[in-house]
């Protein structure tokens, strides 16, 4: 690998966790009050965003839609087979609850994102998009859903109105 690629690589994640944290900044300022700042941190996020793009597209990792979902598919095996298991035990060894709640949330999403990926994949392989339908997604803990979300999260077990439709 080249220095560049690397540079590509670690300013790529840099800009993905910038985007992420500049959205929860936002959020908490209009909370606060601060709509101007809320907004500044907004406009920043989605900089972040375009930056993080940019860098992603120069390593040349976009391929054809069914090698994109073959390598989803292996990333979220990857985190709900081996790296939440690790971060779990982790959090329960140094009685870290709120993480704890947060890595397993994740885990158990990742085996749902696995599962749509996986259903996806076969789509493709059948030169067919997925059937059209509401995708909704809950802001507690990520858990992703097709149709109607239920009337409680089985993740989270947070009511219906947490689940957001995905435009």
């Amino acid at each position: 690998m080249t220095k560049t690629e690397d540079g590509l690589k670690e300013a790529f994640a840099g800009e993905s966790q910038a985007r992420n944290k500049y959205e929860a900044y936002s959020r908490k300022a209009e909370k606060d009050g601060y709509t101007q700042i809320a907004k500044l941190f907004k406009a920043a996020s989605e900089a972040e965003r375009v930056h993080a793009k940019n860098h992603f597209e120069n390593l040349d990792k976009i391929q054809e839609t069914k090698e994109n979902l073959k390598d989803a598919i292996e990333g979220e095996k990857f985190e709900h087979e081996d790296m939440y298991p690790e971060f779990v035990e982790a959090a329960k060894e140094e009685n870290e609850d709120s993480a704890l709640e947060s890595f397993m949330y994740a885990m158990e999403v990742e085996k749902i994102h696995e599962t749509l990926y996986k259903e996806a994949l076969e789509s493709v392989q059948n030169d067919e998009d997925l059937e059209e339908t509401d995708i909704y997604v809950c802001q507690i803990c990520g858990n992703t859903v097709f149709d109607e979300p239920p009337a409680a999260c089985p993740i989270c077990g947070y009511p219906k109105d947490e689940f957001k439709k995905v435009e």
